[in-house]
């Protein structure tokens, strides 16, 4: 019992770890984010296709980290925000073993031997992964000055998309504008 315990803990850390979008970020070491104080959204994800819910989560959560910034949103803002998702299918297979494989070995009435059958079945699950990109624009130069990436962040199941969403912005954003110390 103490050995299924420690192994359900380890596939659910696991899990946990899996869920945790991965996030990478960019900047123009030109650009001059000390500049910016206004922007603009130039391209929402509801227009490539992302449900929207999951678009309106997306916008409100990048307003929100570039408020915090000190940034407001303008009608012709210093800077245009660009934000969309890629998605992908992928495939998981997950086997399950029934029955012994070897069966009959061991001490008992008297010494056997001999082999047990077993079966497998194996189920395909087909799921969408999601990208989440995000690309600030210098409106006057037309140049891009920053981007941020979070992988696995919005995915097919919509229970987790606002969790996911938020801790990717969360994570994109900590370090913004660039030069500045991520928050802790």
């Amino acid at each position: 019992m103490k050995r299924f315990v420690l192994v359900a803990a380890a596939i659910l850390m696991m899990a946990g770890c899996a869920s945790t979008p991965t996030v990478h970020t960019d900047a123009d070491p030109s650009a001059n984010f000390s500049s910016y104080r206004t922007y603009t959204w130039l391209s929402k994800p509801e227009q490539q296709g992302v449900s929207p819910l999951a678009s309106q989560r997306i916008v409100e959560y990048v307003n929100a980290q570039l408020h915090a910034k000190g940034w407001t949103e303008a009608a012709n803002g210093d800077v245009a925000v660009v934000a969309h998702v890629a998605t992908k299918q992928q495939q998981s297979l997950d086997t399950m073993y029934s029955g012994p494989m070897y069966g009959g070995w061991g001490w008992g009435p008297g010494w056997y031997g001999g082999m047990g059958m077993g079966s497998s079945t194996t189920h395909v699950r087909t799921y969408t992964v999601g990208t989440l990109i995000i690309d600030l624009f210098d409106t006057q130069t037309k140049q891009a000055i920053w981007r941020g990436t979070a992988s696995d962040t919005v995915p097919d199941d919509p229970a987790k998309v606002d969790a996911l969403v938020r801790a990717g912005i969360a994570d994109m954003f900590a370090g913004f504008p660039p030069g500045s110390a991520p928050a802790k």
